[in-house]
């Protein structure tokens, strides 16, 4: 977790000083994002809440996306992390939304996507997604590099406003 503080204490101060929120929805990294921002002092100024869809009933349930109604969209790619990314801001109420969808390891996922895949997408201010290929099998180590590069592309987008 010491690998992320850094990244996420910055994060909570740019949010604070322009008084927004944010909400992340994840899957690969398993909530590690959610853990790094909530480990800063007084999260609750701006950490709305979170989830680890990692299945379709997670998805479904607590996102209420039915995919039906987005043909062509499927799980690890770009347009996913953007659905997810704004379902998470829209159902909590937050000026950000942050999507993280992927495969860890050690394969790849059903969809043709290598182990070491993420797409990352926020929705809010700023719309930005993106993809990470690690090229790496190690699962745990996967899921540390995913939060990292969420952590790193939600901070850019941050300063970047």
């Amino acid at each position: 977790m010491e690998a992320l503080q850094p990244m996420a204490t910055a994060i909570a101060e740019l949010l604070r000083e322009r008084e927004e929120t944010v909400a992340v929805v994840e899957t690969t990294a398993g909530g590690l994002v959610s853990a790094a921002l909530l480990a800063v002092p007084g999260a609750s100024a701006f950490y709305r809440g979170g989830a680890v869809t990692y299945t379709g009933i997670a998805r479904d349930v607590l996102l209420e996306i039915d995919l039906a109604a987005h043909p062509g969209v499927r799980s690890s790619s770009e347009p996913y992390a953007r659905l997810i990314a704004a379902a998470i801001r829209e159902r909590l109420g937050a000026t950000w939304g942050i999507g993280e969808t992927g495969a860890a390891g050690p394969t790849g996922n059903p969809y043709g996507d290598a182990a070491g895949h993420t797409c990352i997408a926020l929705a809010g201010p700023i719309e930005h997604s993106e993809t990470l290929e690690t090229g790496l099998s190690d699962r745990e180590e996967n899921m540390w590099l995913f939060a990292k590069k969420t952590l790193e592309v939600f901070e850019g987008s941050l300063r970047a406003r």
